[in-house]
């Protein structure tokens, strides 16, 4: 006999958690199907544990940066190893938080692959579990090219399992993730080669952005290839490996390739078809402004979606979904648009809204653009001097503010509260008549002419 619950979510993850406990916030009986570690891929091999090397990373760069202040400082070492350690303590404090969270909070988890039944009913080890909402938000996992010899990278998730620092690491890829571990291996002092497909990285980010992250990685020592594409990955008896590009190109010496190419969702095990949950060619789920999916009282979250992939719109989508559910909220969604997001390269970017040519695609000559670009006071004194630029981007006669660029030391803790202000149809006028705070970074914001 099957046991019941008002909501079942697929997946351990930002997504599939909140769900949950939004059901359960109101009353009712929930349950959370996950087979591996509790908090999915931004706790365990996403954002916490990519954080915590960005800010080791950031603390080279600061040590680096102290004898401009008059700081005589000798480092001696840099332990890989007690990183690691470190790092893999607090994500297992995380996890466990979670257990007892979960059963304080009277929610069951359910270990094991859930497998639909039909479209109400799930498989997870072997029982039948069915519920009157179903939740699918089950992640992603790093994709792999298909060429001879590309078992020898390992993905964002084998980076997190290194045990020793590689000397020499190519990159492939152009998105956040390829970006954001060039930049802290870089830092913590591999030789890091970036190998791009194309000319640029960050294709969907604003040129502003792109050219000046290009700029300060080659400044900080990243080998950055554009128009590489492989063929082939040898292994030498040394262990090294040699990279063969299109045209006999070859690239060698490589203690790891990490590929960045992009994440697939993870539904190709969960039978979709048994429910009649539609899927695209690529294995994400569609899904409407409320996030149903085709079949009702089947819903998608997170990942899966093919939209927005970051942890708090997983986050956002399924507490609204709770809220429309179970607390008669029938309206009650994400809006998908103006979503802020902060890419912890090095230096950092953060973006809310149209990029300047989205704009002027949909708005034209109505558009009218504000940028600067200077050296922030923080490195008044220091050898290496990193830029930052700035970029407001308006429509109109009101001259409202559809989009905000940033790169820059310190734009990823000022940009949520400008986002804010994005969401609220702030415009250049507003932000003018804004008293500056001084001397500070995001002063620029204000004071642009």
């Amino acid at each position: 006999m099957s046991k019941h619950y008002d909501l079942l979510a697929i997946g351990g993850g930002s997504g599939g958690l909140s769900a949950a406990e939004r059901a359960a916030m109101y009353g009712k009986r929930a349950a959370v199907v996950e087979m591996g570690r509790m908090g999915g891929t931004c706790v365990n091999v996403g954002c916490v544990p990519k954080k915590v090397m960005w800010n080791a990373a950031s603390i080279a760069h600061a040590l680096r940066d102290a004898r401009g202040y008059g700081f005589d400082v000798l480092v001696n070492d840099f332990d890989w190893a007690q990183l690691v350690k470190g790092r893999e303590g607090y994500i297992q404090g995380i996890n466990d938080w979670y257990g007892t969270y979960l059963k304080d909070s009277e929610i069951d988890w359910l270990k094991g692959q859930a497998r639909f039944v039909d479209g109400h009913t799930l498989e997870v080890a072997g029982k039948h579990y069915t519920a009157d909402h179903i939740v699918i938000s089950p992640g992603g996992t790093p994709m792999v090219p298909a060429i001879p010899g590309a078992e020898y990278g390992i993905t964002s998730d084998g980076f997190f399992a290194l045990t020793e620092q590689p000397q020499r690491v190519a990159i492939v890829g152009a998105g956040y993730i390829a970006v954001e571990l060039a930049g802290l291996l870089n830092a913590l002092g591999s030789e890091v080669d970036l190998l791009l497909r194309r000319q640029h990285f960050l294709a969907s980010f604003d040129a502003m952005l792109r050219d000046s992250l290009m700029e300060e990685m080659v400044s900080d020592g990243v080998n950055i290839l554009p128009n590489i594409n492989l063929e082939r990955v040898e292994k030498g008896a040394d262990g090294k490996l040699t990279l063969t590009a299109q045209g006999g190109h070859t690239l060698s010496g490589f203690d790891a390739l990490i590929w960045a190419i992009g994440r697939a969702p993870n539904t190709a095990e969960l039978n979709l078809a048994a429910a009649g949950v539609a899927m695209d060619e690529h294995g994400f789920i569609p899904s409407d402004a409320f996030q149903n999916t085709n079949i009702p009282g089947i819903y998608v979250v997170g990942d899966a979606t093919g939209r927005a992939q970051l942890t708090p719109v997983a986050i956002a989508a399924a507490r609204r979904l709770g809220d429309r559910l179970f607390n008669n909220q029938p309206e009650r969604r994400l809006d998908y648009e103006n979503i802020p997001t902060v890419m912890f390269s090095h230096p950092p970017i953060g973006t809310v809204g149209l990029t300047e040519d989205e704009a002027r695609e949909q708005h034209g000559d109505a558009v009218k653009v504000y940028q600067t670009r200077f050296t922030p006071m923080y490195h008044a004194l220091t050898a290496h001097k990193s830029k930052t630029a700035m970029k407001l981007v308006c429509v109109g006669a009101q001259e409202r503010i559809v989009g905000i660029h940033m790169i820059g030391h310190g734009v990823d803790e000022m940009l949520q509260g400008f986002a804010v202000a994005l969401k609220m149809g702030a415009t250049k006028k507003q932000f003018d008549d804004t008293v500056a705070i001084h001397p500070t970074s995001s002063e620029e914001l204000v004071t642009m002419r």
